[in-house]
């Protein structure tokens, strides 16, 4: 064990903590939920940092880190989900989307090959984390700033109304929480968009051992032979 892993492990345990938050709607709920979940989303990049500057990549964290990125962000969305801020159908998509790319890197693997996270994967995780914390903490920003300023933006945005129309939403929307739901749906293009990139990716490492034969996973009997040294 070291740092790397440690945060990692603490960004896995703040998950629970967040869906009881939000779930249960404690008195301030939406305040304590966007610091676990802003807290929890600092350990993934802070992980990460560790290990490269000091050389701590391990078997484990590449193990763990990608299960507590798809942990948090699938317990944020169902929490929006119950607390009506984001439909159903877009965070189904975005979470089929986290499973299929894992399946797809778990046969990758079973190939030999590694398909690394590109550009893409990472915007569409920013614009996620982005958009969670919109509509986690966008209703009590927009209501501080409405009180303060008295400005109607944080009451009503009338770009945020042409959005409501393709949601479910029912409340008048502010500033952030619009902004949230505009993020949402630039996270769920950038999910499908980077998840056909991995497929691509995936078939052209691997596609012409599956159309011959050859690969481990058409269950070729000399493929796998060939690989053991037999």
């Amino acid at each position: 064990m070291n740092l790397p892993n440690y945060l990692t492990f603490a960004r896995i345990l703040m998950v629970p903590i967040l869906v009881v938050v939000l779930m249960t709607r404690v008195q301030h709920h939406q305040i304590i939920g966007a610091l676990v979940f802003w807290a929890a989303s600092i350990t993934d990049f802070y992980d990460g940092y560790f290990a490269r500057k000091y050389r701590q990549v391990t078997v484990l964290g590449k193990l763990l880190d990608p299960l507590a990125d798809k942990l948090l962000i699938s317990a944020a969305l169902i929490s929006l989900i119950e607390l009506d801020k984001t439909p159903a159908w877009m965070a189904f998509i975005i979470l089929a989307r986290e499973m299929a790319i894992t399946g797809l890197r778990g046969l990758a693997s079973e190939e030999g090959i590694t398909i690394a996270a590109d550009w893409m994967g990472k915007w569409k995780l920013g614009a996620q984390i982005a958009a969670i914390s919109c509509l986690i903490f966008g209703p009590v920003l927009d209501g501080w700033l409405h009180l303060w300023t008295g400005l109607p933006i944080f009451h009503q945005w009338s770009v945020a109304m042409f959005f409501r129309g393709a949601l479910h939403a029912t409340d008048p929307w502010g500033l952030f929480v619009g902004l949230g739901q505009i993020l949402m749906w630039v996270a769920l293009i950038l999910a499908i968009w980077s998840a056909i990139q991995y497929f691509r990716a995936f078939w052209l490492k691997v596609g012409d051992r599956i159309m011959q034969g050859t690969s481990r996973l058409t269950g070729d009997a000399n493929a796998e032979r060939a690989d053991k040294g037999q």
